[in-house]
């Protein structure tokens, strides 16, 4: 009894604190017109409020997921937290767009510790099999809804209060976080001998998912060929060269050990990762602007809109997945919810400044969110199959990585389709609508991928029984 009661509150802790992490992803979304006009952003530098949290979260999971596993699972997730909580209020105190954009770069740099150190969690308390595949769906769908709420809750703050409380909320979920997370994890859990971290390939990973990711935003204002583009992609490839040459032949603890890659669901499973999360974070960017820009939704009416998005992602994620993944394979329902996915965007593409509610926003929301939550847990399950207790954090990292440098490639690639030049609703809902298209594209890749990834074992015993 003891041992079901320390896992529930494993559980409970992992889901608290993804739950933050993602809601900070897409909290501020909602908030980012009175960010613009009240720290006067420009129009192209606006994505940074989202990308500089979702680029420096990136650029060192890896390094956040390898901590967990040297230094101790309390001692990180306790400095992780701290770095967070100070960072949020930072940012609600912000005055200037340099402030804001530092303030949430720290907030990334916090979550990055957070985020694969709460599947770490579960991967090591519960073994694979039924509870923990329970247990990553639980997590997943507190994912996904947090997400979806982060929308809801940054509309409703920002229209009664102010865009600064979406940041300072975070300080008084903080801190008793931190109480409860010094009562409940071990003291450690890593190993007890002096190890030396890998910095040169943490710092050349977030240099390679930086430039990379300010390439493709560059080329939203300048040509591919301009050397505003073009030098700060090669600097990218060069960096992510040299990342790999340091992780196989000079790191004495890589944060990527190359025997993971020995295991069937990290590689494909990995760049499959990378096209969801490209698909996800665009989706809560243009679809905030577009409610408000092209529908004129006040701030509060945008979050409220979001709610189909939260409904659905729980229910399937909580009910629906598990009866599946006993009977369904993994990569199974990974192409279908991306494809149920991608027709709901293409829906979504046709949004007009006429649309009503029901047909601009609810319905694509359903299959966009039914979709969502088909493939997240199997495409999780997938990647963590297989992976060593001692290589948890170094596997949830990478898988974290991919997932949010999606997120923020993903976003820079689409607003290189999209333009903000006319200001009239019919032609940013044509804009916006191009985005959508774009994404319902990243799906369809998706989709095409699955059928290499690899066949799991446990729905094949789930039959059987």
């Amino acid at each position: 009894m003891q041992g079901r009661s320390a896992a529930a509150t494993a559980l409970a802790l992992a889901c608290a604190a993804h739950f933050l992490v993602v809601f900070d992803v897409s909290v501020m979304t909602v908030a980012l017109p009175s960010i613009q006009s009240d720290l006067g952003f420009a129009p192209e530098s606006l994505q940074w409020v989202v990308s500089g949290y979702t680029l420096a979260f990136a650029g060192l999971l890896l390094l956040g997921g390898r901590l967990a596993d040297l230094y101790g699972h309390r001692r990180v997730f306790v400095s992780g937290l701290a770095v967070f909580t100070v960072a949020s209020l930072i940012g609600g105190l912000a005055v200037t767009p340099a402030m804001l954009i530092a303030a949430r770069a720290a907030q990334g740099i916090g979550a990055a510790v957070l985020a694969p150190l709460s599947l770490t969690l579960l991967t090591t308390t519960f073994p694979e099999g039924p509870r923990r595949t329970r247990a990553l769906t639980i997590w997943t769908a507190v994912g996904l809804a947090g997400g979806a709420s982060g929308n809801m809750l940054g509309g409703v703050l920002t229209e009664y209060l102010s865009w600064r409380s979406v940041l300072l909320i975070n300080v008084p979920i903080g801190v008793p976080a931190m109480l409860l997370a010094v009562r409940v994890i071990a003291r450690r859990t890593g190993p007890r001998r002096r190890v030396r971290l890998d910095l040169p390939g943490a710092v050349l990973a977030t240099a390679a998912l930086t430039l990379l990711t300010l390439g493709v935003a560059q080329a939203h204002t300048h040509a591919w060929s301009d050397p505003r583009t073009a030098l700060p992609l090669l600097g990218g490839l060069a960096a992510l060269a040299a990342f790999a040459v340091v992780e196989t032949k000079f790191a004495p603890t890589p944060l990527i050990p190359p025997r993971l890659f020995g295991l069937p669901g990290i590689g494909w499973g990995n760049l499959a990762m990378l096209l969801a999360g490209a698909s996800q974070v665009p989706v809560w960017y243009f679809l905030t602007l577009t409610m408000q820009d092209v529908l004129h939704y006040s701030a509060a009416q945008t979050g409220l809109g979001f709610l189909p998005h939260a409904v659905v992602m729980l229910v399937v994620g909580l009910r629906l997945i598990p009866w599946l993944m006993q009977r369904v394979q993994a990569r199974t329902l990974i192409a279908a919810g991306a494809l149920i996915a991608a027709s709901g965007f293409w829906w979504q593409s046709a949004i007009t400044p006429d649309s009503g509610y029901l047909t601009g926003i609810f319905g694509p929301a359903v299959a966009i969110s039914l979709g969502g939550g088909l493939l997240s847990t199997p495409l999780i399950t997938t990647v963590t199959a297989g992976v060593d207790s001692a290589d948890a954090g170094a596997a949830s990292g990478l898988m974290n990585t991919t997932r949010q440098f999606g997120g923020a490639f993903g976003l820079a690639v689409v607003l290189t389709l999209t333009t903000t030049a006319s200001g009239t609703p019919a032609a940013l809902a044509e804009s916006y609508g191009n985005a959508f298209q774009a994404i319902a594209v990243i799906l369809l890749a998706l989709a095409a991928l699955t059928p290499v990834l690899p066949v799991l074992r446990e729905t094949q015993h789930a039959a059987q029984r």
